[in-house]
């Protein structure tokens, strides 16, 4: 039986995003997130958990071409997308991660079906794959991903010689793309999820911190529910999502307090680039980024919808 209200914040990115050069105007950005977060609010006040409302809000992210995610993703060396997408639930700590997965319509999906199957925490690769076949998981052929806008990011890239960000000029740093959400819903209950393509012109097998869990994403209920975006190695190294949730539980932090410590701590240790949203134990929401911009929107304790780019 519900007791509460509940609260969703959600982003698609942070960064530098005076030019979108490869997406959208802020305009359809806004338009997305608001439309998104109506979603969630729908399946939220009939009941749904927190898990399955951040899993279904990413999907949505996913399968939206503007974002560096599922069907938007960024294309590795080899002209494919390779994704990474991992989620949490904050009631029993149960997670569920995938990396370097190829074909996979909804990778937060598939990170779902490994948390749900229980007997291990994160799959790569193709082995991923083969449980995505046994999970009878939705695929998709390379055109549903590949796009002429991602095809001439990463002629940029080759041409520059170099790995980039999503958005990124050959100069400044622009958007950095992932997509999350994190919710806490009207049991009280906390899940966050995160997903990406990951880098323009990765290679090696690179895995960012998206599907760390503690490094991209975390939820636990005596804390908060946390999804980061940004230079991936910087926070695999600060292990920054859980560092958020230390500033919770140790500090007596609220999820405003534990965002900006986290990123102060960010940017102080390594120099990091990038943002993360936060939702407490008392669904208190926050977001806080080193970079200009951050595309997220949030509905907080039930209240009206707001997004922001900046």
């Amino acid at each position: 039986m519900a007791t509460q209200s509940y609260s969703l914040i959600i982003h698609g990115g942070a960064g530098a995003l005076e030019d979108l050069k490869y997406e959208a105007s802020e305009s359809e950005f806004r338009e997305s997130v608001l439309e998104i977060l109506a979603a969630g609010r729908e399946r939220l006040e009939s009941g749904v958990a927190a898990l399955d409302v951040v899993e279904y809000c990413v999907n949505l992210l996913e399968d939206n071409p503007l974002y560096n995610a599922g069907r938007g993703s960024v294309l590795n060396e080899n002209g494919e997308v390779e994704m990474d997408a991992a989620l949490m639930n904050g009631e029993d700590l149960k997670a569920g991660a995938v990396t370097c997965v190829k074909r996979i319509k909804n990778p937060i999906s598939l990170a779902r079906q490994v948390l749900e199957q229980g007997d291990h925490v994160m799959l790569a690769a193709e082995g991923a794959l083969e449980f995505a076949k046994f999970c009878q998981a939705e695929l998709r052929n390379d055109e549903y991903f590949i796009t002429n806008a991602r095809i001439k990011q990463l002629k940029e890239a080759k041409a520059a010689g170099r790995m980039m960000l999503d958005h990124e000029k050959v100069k400044p740093s622009q958007k950095l793309g992932t997509v999350g959400a994190a919710c806490m819903d009207s049991s009280g209950n906390l899940a966050a999820a995160t997903s990406t393509g990951g880098l323009v012109n990765k290679r090696w097998g690179r895995v960012g911190d998206t599907p760390v869990v503690g490094a991209g994403v975390f939820a636990d209920n005596e804390t908060c529910a946390v999804s980061a975006t940004g230079y991936g190695e910087q926070f695999l190294r600060t292990v920054f999502a859980k560092t958020v949730s230390d500033y919770v539980q140790f500090k007596g932090l609220d999820a405003p307090g534990a965002a900006i410590a986290g990123v102060d701590y960010l940017v102080r240790k390594v120099n990091g680039a990038g943002g993360v949203i936060v939702v407490d134990r008392h669904g208190k929401c926050a977001a806080a980024q080193s970079t200009s911009g951050l595309i997220h929107g949030w509905i907080e304790l039930g209240s009206e919808a707001i997004c922001k780019l900046g």
